[in-house]
């Protein structure tokens, strides 16, 4: 049998669950129930450009934060001996075992008025607080359940950049920030832009940790476009029309993101 023969069944299986869904996808955008073809889906969706804002901008800030967060953890545990490295990686990866909306329910338990945190500030003297269904909730949850796709990224490139280069330029009289700034940096790169978007997109999609943490207040692209196909307000051409601008959207993100890191690896000689 030729080797790309074994490739077969991965293309008929992206055909089927991939290619399809995205033609029904993009022919339900451009047509009206009774099957005419029509840019009113896309006329229609100027009302929702707040909720389109306000998805792109919490994914952002999740995006951000997971970066400010991810990549130290990142740099630190490459550091560490194989057996750390072993029990960390074990410890990131361990919730991402259980149900995605266990773990989501579970931070509601923490954040909610009369929850965890707050029982913990009442008993400590300090006035609580109402982070459950605000945009900040939401954030929380996006951080907690897509951290590790930053880290890990992040790590597998770090841990394979040669030990002998931190010592060439520590003899060449780099201290750590340098080397840090000069080859550990650039040399990552690459860790960093598939965290990125291994974050953003799923953030900017998601609908599950909106409706848990933000109670149905903060709606997201996520939720507008089940509510098209799911919900009361039933639009799935509208919702199609809305899903499809969203993808176009993300695929320009991830272009400018790969861009930009064939620039800075170009600029750095890698």
């Amino acid at each position: 049998m030729k080797p790309r023969h074994f490739s077969y069944p991965y293309i008929v299986w992206m055909g089927i669950f991939v290619v399809t869904p995205v033609i029904f996808v993009i022919i339900y955008a451009f047509t009206t129930i009774d099957g005419e073809l029509t840019l009113g889906n896309f006329a229609a969706m100027e009302r929702f450009l707040p909720i389109f804002t306000r998805s792109f901008r919490l994914a952002f800030i999740a995006t951000a934060i997971c970066i400010v967060i991810g990549y130290p953890v990142a740099y630190i545990l490459s550091r560490e001996g194989q057996r750390v490295q072993r029990l960390m990686i074990m410890i990131i990866i361990l919730p991402m075992w259980m149900n995605f909306l266990l773990r989501t329910y579970a931070w509601m338990s923490i954040l909610e008025n009369t929850g965890l945190l707050n029982r913990l500030l009442s008993f400590i003297g300090l006035p609580t607080l109402s982070i459950i269904n605000t945009p900040i909730a939401v954030v929380i949850g996006m951080v907690y359940n897509f951290l590790p796709f930053m880290i890990l990224p992040i790590y597998s490139v770090i841990v394979k950049i040669d030990r002998s280069l931190y010592e060439a330029a520590a003899d060449l009289g780099a201290n750590t920030p340098a080397i840090l700034r000069r080859l550990v940096l650039p040399m990552s790169l690459p860790g960093v832009l598939s965290g990125v978007m291994m974050v953003f997109v799923p953030a900017v999609s998601t609908f599950v940790i909106t409706q848990l943490l933000g109670g149905g207040m903060v709606m997201l692209l996520g939720d507008l476009i089940e509510m098209q196909f799911l919900g009361t307000a039933y639009n799935p051409h509208l919702g199609s029309a809305i899903a499809l601008v969203m993808m176009l959207v993300v695929i320009l993100f991830m272009y400018v993101v790969n861009r930009f890191g064939q620039g800075e690896e170009r600029a750095v000689g890698l």
